[in-house]
């Protein structure tokens, strides 16, 4: 990460905060955040003090009794002088020591934090390497991947079968690291020992396997040569077998596709995963390339669900369709596990949000991308209808947007999926511009690939491109439970509208039926006449293309 990245979003994250605070008070005020949720999620001297280029994970993992051991050597340089600094590492996990320069530093936790006293003052601009040992058995995940842990699982032939997952919890829970979404490294090499007779399978490129001299041991050293987001670091462990293919974008560049399954599934998995060349089409229509390029891009069969982990995307499905055979209209056969995480390859690792409050930005848009996929395959009318069967999901009970500068990902349900995708398609058709709306989607991806960006960005960079101020729309959606309410009155022989919201100045255009006839509407908080020869009654949302309410006011 730059040092120009780092000072424009601690900014944008300060002027956010600011902007946010009074408005999600009354919200969020039953939670009650601790002092680690503060250490977690905020930024403080200690972190913002230094910038984190490059990690170098060696980890060996003792399946058998559930233990890893190793050795983190982390690049940095110091942004702002500072005598100590903030690292991560979860208090069931030992350090045994940590040095830099040949020099053993003194640290001391704090939960889990664990804060560094650096030797003599280091000047601004200086480049330091600091290497932490540390050991011991971590976390175990309960539910993966709604719970962060290792997944110790056995395979369905009594083998070894291990996985990681810890989006929300922390990459911190297995590795030391600074644990916050704002420092990403530019590169990682990730160096894992297992037992011979297991492959281990992570992100980006294997660069080496090595069979250890002691005749049991194999290390595998894999490459990661963009930024990535610490919780997307993973690894699959297993009896794996290993296949590939190819992708040839548009402009003719062949993409690297490798897939690493159980050896009982290979047939399986070939027959399941030829959806992914359709899948990488449709998305490169929508928004460009697949952004990971040099790494290629991976599927690794895990014990549990999924996950996004960039370039080697945690695969869990069972080889079925939709989400373990729902979720999906029953005439539609694709893979909702390869179709959402690789979404998140565009929105959540290629563009990220510095602040857990901030996943909606991750997760609407992913959640729409399903939703395009589907258009590109089917058609807008199918993609209305997918669309259509997450509105049940939909609660209202919270604000998409979440308190920021804490350790939260406690959103009290999935709005932040499923509304948060319905927000995008009611902006699409509130715009009546399918060339200015995917215009814009495309160019925003394209603008901010590979960076960070927040919540004002995404409102602000949509507001000028639209030519349009969204702030009032986007402030309705995100910051408010409840959605916009079009009131509908009779008064006398005619019938009139306005909106009923909270957001200051919220205008959006909306589409309604009278009847059967498509009528669009332009309310305001005013009273504006609708017609006359019908009754309010016979008002309806068009509940395929907006997320309203409508309430007749008598």
């Amino acid at each position: 990460m730059t040092l120009l990245r780092s000072l424009i979003l601690l900014l944008a994250s300060c002027v956010c905060a600011q902007m946010d605070a009074q408005e999600h008070a009354d919200y969020f005020a039953h939670h009650q955040f601790t002092r680690a949720d503060t250490l977690r999620g905020g930024l403080r001297p200690e972190r913002t003090g230094f910038d984190v280029t490059y990690y170098e994970l060696h980890l060996e993992v003792d399946p058998n009794d559930h233990k890893i051991e190793g050795r983190v050597d982390m690049d940095y340089h110091i942004v702002h002088p500072t005598k100590r600094l903030q690292i991560d590492l979860f208090s069931n996990l030992t350090i045994d020591s940590i040095k830099q320069g040949g020099r053993r530093l003194r640290f001391v936790r704090d939960g889990n934090a664990v804060f560094v006293n650096l030797p003599g003052n280091p000047p601004q601009n200086s480049l330091h390497t600091m290497s932490i040992w540390y050991g011991g058995k971590p976390v175990a995940a309960k539910n993966a991947p709604w719970d962060g842990g290792f997944v110790w699982s056995l395979d369905h032939r009594d083998r070894t079968w291990v996985g990681v997952a810890c989006e929300g919890t922390g990459a911190s829970l297995w590795w030391p690291n600074k644990d916050h979404l704002s420092d990403e490294p530019d590169s990682m090499l990730v160096s894992v020992t297992v037992p011979k007779r297991l492959f281990v399978a992570s992100n980006g490129n294997l660069r080496e396997e090595i069979e250890l001299d002691n005749g049991y041991q194999k290390r595998y050293d894999w490459f990661v040569s963009y930024p990535i987001n610490n919780y997307n670091i993973s690894l699959g462990i297993g009896s794996y077998i290993h296949f590939d293919s190819t992708y040839v974008a548009f402009d003719g560049e062949v993409l690297a596709l490798d897939y690493y399954v159980l050896d009982y599934n290979e047939d399986k998995a070939r027959k399941q995963f030829q959806q992914v060349n359709q899948m990488l089409a449709a998305y490169e229509h929508y928004f460009g390339k697949y952004p990971f390029w040099n790494d290629g891009y991976a599927l690794i069969e895990t014990p549990y669900l999924g996950m996004e982990h960039q370039s080697g995307i945690a695969y869990g499905n069972k080889f079925m369709r939709g989400y373990l055979g729902g979720l999906i209209p029953s005439d539609m056969d694709w893979d909702y596990i390869i179709i959402h995480e690789t979404g998140h390859e565009y929105f959540g690792n290629s563009i990220s949000v510095a602040d857990h409050g901030e996943m909606w930005v991750h997760e609407s848009f992913t959640t729409y991308m399903e939703a395009l996929y589907v258009e590109y395959r089917y058609g807008e009318q199918d993609a209305q209808r997918y669309l259509g069967t997450q509105r049940r999901f939909i609660q209202n009970q919270s604000p998409i947007l979440g308190p920021l500068g804490v350790n939260f990902d406690d959103f009290g349900g999935s709005d932040h999926y499923y509304k948060g995708a319905w927000v995008l398609h009611t902006l699409r058709y509130s715009l009546n511009d399918d060339a200015l709306f995917f215009s814009m989607l495309r160019s925003f991806y394209q603008d901010n690939e590979r960076s960070i960006v927040s919540t004002q960005q995404v409102i602000d960079y949509f507001s000028r491109y639209a030519k349009k101020d969204l702030n009032p729309f986007f402030d309705q959606y995100l910051r408010h439970p409840d959605v916009p309410v079009l009131e509908v009155r009779k008064s006398g022989k005619q019938v009139e509208y306005r909106w009923r919201a909270q957001a200051k100045g919220f205008n959006m255009p909306v589409g309604i039926l009278i009847g059967k006839e498509p009528v669009r509407l332009q309310p305001t908080d005013k009273w504006q006449v609708m017609g006359k020869g019908f009754r309010s009654a016979d008002v309806s949302i068009d509940k395929s293309r907006f997320l309203v309410d409508l309430e007749v006011v008598e």
